[in-house]
């Protein structure tokens, strides 16, 4: 498996190394490295372009700063949906802090929040889990159910919580959450 930090690329995520990145500004200084989280994958146990597809997407969002150095969305018509909510353009989902932010928006009243996305920023929030989750907080395409161009697929995110978050103490304890997703494709990411 080629390694994060050995100038070989990345096995399930592409626009992270090579000449086409050189100038790519990332979020925290260089690009994030999944050596660890690459390991807790059982190698062939899913359907692999959908899995590149889905990494790349989200190592992309999380990691780079700049819309102009994102290739997996065409920044111009990409617009991002959760849980039936109106859609957002990319220029939208960074307003309101990139990264997790976007994914943990909820109408759970503040008092009733362990984590509240408008008080976060990319910065904070990457901070938080990374802390929490030191081992990463894996991202598992557990099934795919249609393929290109309307991609349907079942994800698993999960990790140990070996840190402490938001003022509470780590367990040791593994933390998961399921869900759904759907990306309209042009064209599918291959190797």
């Amino acid at each position: 498996m080629a390694s994060s930090k050995d100038g070989e690329g990345d096995k399930y995520r592409s626009h992270i190394h090579g000449e086409a990145e050189k100038n790519t500004v990332w979020r925290f200084g260089a690009p994030p490295n999944y050596d660890v989280v690459d390991k807790l994958f059982e190698e062939g146990s899913l359907e692999e372009r959908v899995q590149h597809m889905v990494k790349t997407w989200e190592m992309e969002m999380f990691h780079k700063a700049r819309p102009q150095d994102i290739k997996t969305v065409n920044p111009e018509v990409y617009t991002f949906s959760l849980n039936g909510r109106k859609p957002i353009t990319l220029e939208e989902k960074r307003q309101l802090g990139g990264g997790y932010n976007a994914l943990l928006q909820t109408s759970l009243p503040e008092e009733l929040r362990c984590y509240n996305p408008a008080e976060e920023t990319a910065e904070s929030s990457h901070k938080a889990f990374t802390a929490t989750f030191p081992r990463g907080f894996a991202l598992e395409i557990i099934h795919v159910y249609s393929g290109p161009p309307t991609i349907v697929y079942k994800f698993r995110h999960w990790g140990f919580m070996e840190g402490p978050f938001k003022g509470q103490a780590p367990t040791g304890q593994m933390v998961e959450l399921y869900g759904m997703a759907i990306f309209q494709v042009i064209t599918l990411l291959s190797k």
